[in-house]
């Protein structure tokens, strides 16, 4: 069965908040979208300017019209604006007991600023005797507690548990607000106080105009398909991750944009670019770092063996901080990956780079040694990178950005190998540059990046190209590194490329 949902809420004429985001996002998960207005507001990306309010009596019936011809599997409640507006709403409840009533609180501005008159807001308290689950943000949940804004999301949790219990009403409590690379959601049961915890990565974009609207009747819709609320509020969380990882591809407004409702379904309706023509065009992009990075004085030393040790020391102990870190960000990817299989890849790949690569580095230079050295501004650049890449929390940007790691190496440790005497003070080392394992972890990498890119939107393609367009030039610089690590600056010989434009 298609649930059959209804949003009772304002609008917003940029579609990403309000009535428009509600449709949206019930469609997006499945359901038949309808909607009653409540107010008419004239707002951006950028905030509201004006409120128009319809007589109640026609939101009355607005309501009437709808219940007396359509079954109504679950209802969603946004914006009210006042009391009259409440009054009307939980008058038509009593009237048509829906199965399912969420409501999402619109209590308090972004910017702070209570929305409702206080006899308002103690019209909200009393519908929350009316409904089965509220979804409040962090400032609204403390309006609806009566007390001040919660610091931590420990705090929240306590607040949303008073609440509960106080109303008998089941609470989601939303952790968004609070600035932790991972962010936490609750579900306590209003009638046994239970408490189920949701954490998400998160995703770092400006664009999340219209999420707490389009959360709740997620909810709600998935609520009437799953008959309870937890596999609901999984669900929807996981959905709304992925809205908001495609939300900067919209490009809409000049503020804080909406998040992508049919990010996931535009996926699919879009034709696909083959891996292999993604593949061949990122090779060919970089092609001048490439042929760089070969002409380089360390490159050219590793071949002929004419190396300073003390260069190849330098650049060993650089490498081992390096993998510290490129490791850190190849578990991140395990843990953003959408399958099992890129989940164990890249987790595999983490191990390997902390544990086999650097034993690797052992038989070179003891243990002690590997780590006295302090990370140069090379090192660091590219680690910060990386890094940055991981926080953003965009899986396909990230694995984009540790791919040059594999497939530069192998490219050029296979003809370093292939050129290099076998008296050559360093051809062991170079025979871990074109090891048959890593050269097999390398086309799985290429084809996991590739098949990703293929796939995505053209936006998020070209950020990826340019996640790995930026570590294909760290990598160059990398390389550059020990020959100028006598002066004043490690990276003087790099090549100045432009991570934003063309190779």
């Amino acid at each position: 069965m298609i649930p059959r949902v209804l949003s009772i809420a304002g609008t917003d004429p940029t579609g990403g908040a309000g009535i428009h985001a509600d449709l949206k996002s019930i469609a997006a998960n499945g359901g038949y979208g309808m909607a009653v207005v409540t107010a008419l507001v004239a707002q951006n990306t950028r905030g509201v300017r004006s409120i128009h309010v319809p007589p109640v009596d026609f939101l009355a019936e607005q309501l009437r019209t709808v219940s007396d011809d359509v079954e109504i599997d679950a209802v969603k409640i946004g914006m009210l604006f006042d009391e009259n507006i409440i009054a009307t709403v939980r008058a038509w409840l009593a009237r048509t007991a829906p199965p399912v009533v969420v409501l999402d609180p619109v209590m308090v501005a972004t910017s702070g600023d209570r929305l409702l008159s206080s006899r308002a807001e103690d019209a909200v308290r009393y519908l929350l005797t009316d409904v089965d689950l509220v979804t409040p943000n962090r400032r609204e949940l403390a309006v609806l507690v009566g007390t001040r804004d919660a610091s931590t999301w420990d705090e929240a949790l306590e607040q949303a548990q008073v609440l509960a219990s106080e109303y008998g009403v089941s609470v989601l409590a939303k952790g968004g607000h609070f600035e932790t690379p991972i962010t936490m959601d609750a579900y306590i049961d209003g009638a046994t106080g239970t408490v189920t915890e949701f954490s998400a990565t998160r995703v770092a974009t400006k664009n999340t105009h219209g999420t707490g609207c389009s959360l709740s009747s997620a909810v709600a819709t998935l609520r009437v398909r799953h008959g309870a609320w937890e596999p609901a509020i999984d669900e929807a969380k996981t959905w709304l991750t992925d809205s908001l990882s495609a939300a900067d591809d919209l490009q809409v407004g000049q503020g804080n944009g909406p998040i992508s409702h049919f990010a996931a379904l535009w996926r699919q309706s879009a034709p696909p670019l083959p891996a292999s023509r993604v593949a061949e065009e990122w090779w060919t992009d970089i092609a001048p770092i490439r042929e760089s990075t070969d002409a380089l004085p360390f490159v050219r030393g590793l071949v002929d063996g004419s190396l300073e040790r003390g260069d190849f020391t330098w650049y060993l102990q650089q490498d081992a901080l390096y993998l510290r870190d490129y490791s850190r960000a190849l578990a991140h990817a395990s843990a953003l990956a959408p399958t099992r299989e890129e989940q164990a890849f890249w987790a595999t790949s983490a191990h390997s780079a902390i544990a086999a690569e650097l034993d690797l580095h052992t038989h070179w230079l003891d243990t002690d040694e590997l780590f006295v050295a302090e990370p140069s501004a090379t090192t660091t650049a590219y680690v910060d990178h990386l890094l940055a890449l991981a926080a953003r929390g965009d899986y396909g940007e990230l694995i984009a950005g540790l791919l040059p790691c594999f497939w530069m190496y192998v490219d050029i440790g296979e003809r370093m190998l292939s050129h290099a005497a076998s008296e050559n003070p360093y051809r062991q080392w170079l025979t871990t540059y074109a090891d048959p394992a890593f050269r097999d972890a390398t086309t799985r990498a290429i084809e996991y990046v590739t098949s990703h890119a293929g796939h995505a939107l053209p936006e998020h393609r070209r950020r990826m190209q340019r996640a790995f367009r930026t570590s294909a030039r760290h990598e160059h610089d990398f390389f550059t590194a020990p020959s100028g690590r006598n002066t004043d600056s490690d990276a003087r010989d790099a090549v100045a490329w432009d991570p934003h434009g063309a190779a």
